[in-house]
């Protein structure tokens, strides 16, 4: 258990409540979770399901129907060729990465993975016991990686490579040309890859590719994808993985192991959102381009601060070295002093130290007044220098 790891934005989260309830006003950019509404076609879709009588238990590996929907819509954004029986269907995208690492990893087995990156895929591998293998994400790159150095870190113990993108905490993709340049040194190993594509409908500058897509690759690949970024839909806790059958397999004997399945009225509802028109996913996306150039542009007004325009995501990773403050301290006086919540970058892995990531998951103004916020207390860092 000392292996595992916690999501820091749930506990920044907590302490910001703490702090509202003692009558102090903040603005969370902490959280990962879209602040519109889930919607309306796809609750009512959940309240006739109810109605329906889908309040029992389903297919382990999900309604027939929501896989068939799954596949096809996956072949289509990613250019492949899916099939229902590739389809995992679980409560939330975490399983997936949960899973598959227990079906594919033993110990000392080596997981490369982003960094700064999502917390859980080191949490994840330390606890089975497979060795985490970090590879840092370059901000001159846009916060890919270095290729030369992902080829040096490849070796015979290396079983699972973990891709993000768009990525978190940084809000960067990995652009075409290195994505194939990662097929080819992956295609002839006898590795897996886990590709977490879960905001791959947030994405600003063009479609972000799927190392799937490429020749060879589709069955080294687990699609990690799911319904709360694209449609709103945290709190429903329905993701999916899409990976080789014989992998599917085992997946699902774990799920049943573990969960039985996944909620079917939430599934009926995962249907509708698929099926259903996408007008809502290009508002928000929209919107969230519009809220992004807006943060980006006002904290690089900020002294210390520099802020990279992220190409996907929900995040703002800032670069705060030149405040001379470690990011952690400075993070922790924001929340206390600005009333302003945001995250550590450090939380993120090493690479992550001297940068914070902020949530643009919230209203415009709400970004507006978080920037002139920080920018009341800035002189802080500008004393201490």
């Amino acid at each position: 258990m000392d292996q595992l790891k916690i999501e820091s934005a749930f506990e920044v989260l907590v302490r910001a409540r703490a702090l509202e309830k003692q009558g102090r006003s903040v603005i969370h950019l902490e959280i990962g979770e879209p602040d519109f509404p889930t919607p309306p076609h796809i609750i009512e879709a959940g309240k006739r399901a109810l109605d329906e009588g889908f309040t029992k238990y389903g297919p382990t590996a999900g309604l027939p129907e929501l896989r068939e929907s799954i596949a096809r819509h996956v072949s289509r954004s990613r250019g492949i060729t899916a099939t229902p029986e590739s389809v995992c269907v679980v409560p939330g995208a975490k399983p997936i990465m949960f899973f598959t690492m227990l079906a594919l990893l033993e110990a000392g087995d080596e997981v490369i993975y982003p960094d700064p990156g999502f917390p859980i895929y080191e949490s994840m591998a330390r606890y089975i016991g497979a060795t985490p293998v970090p590879i840092p994400l370059v901000e001159s790159r846009g916060f890919s990686f270095d290729l030369d150095l992902f080829r040096s870190k490849l070796s015979d113990r290396t079983r699972m490579v973990i891709l993000n993108s768009p990525q978190n905490p940084t809000g960067g993709t990995i652009p075409p040309d290195d994505m194939a340049a990662l097929a080819d040194m992956l295609r002839d190993r006898d590795i897996m890859v886990l590709s977490d594509e879960i905001y791959s409908r947030l994405c600003y500058d063009g479609t972000p590719v799927s190392i799937a897509s490429f020749d060879g690759m589709q069955e080294k690949t687990i699609i990690l994808d799911g319904f709360s970024k694209t449609y709103s839909m945290t709190g429903w806790r329905l993701g999916y993985g899409v990976m080789p059958v014989w992998l599917a397999e085992a997946v699902n004997t774990l799920m049943v192991n573990s969960n039985s399945c996944t909620a079917t009225f939430t599934q009926r509802a995962g249907i509708a959102a698929l099926e259903g028109p996408q007008d809502c996913v290009e508002q928000m996306a929209s919107e969230f381009r519009r809220r992004r150039d807006a943060i980006c542009a006002g904290l690089n007004t900020i002294p210390g601060f520099r802020c990279p325009l992220p190409s996907g995501a929900f995040y703002a990773f800032v670069n705060v070295e030149g405040t001379g403050i470690g990011s952690k301290d400075l993070a922790d006086y924001l929340l206390n002093e600005a009333g302003v919540a945001c995250l550590n970058g450090g939380a993120f892995g090493a690479h992550g130290e001297g940068y914070i990531r902020f949530s643009y998951a919230n209203s415009l103004p709400n970004l507006l007044e978080a920037v002139e916020r920080i920018r009341k207390v800035s002189p802080y860092w500008s004393k201490t220098k």
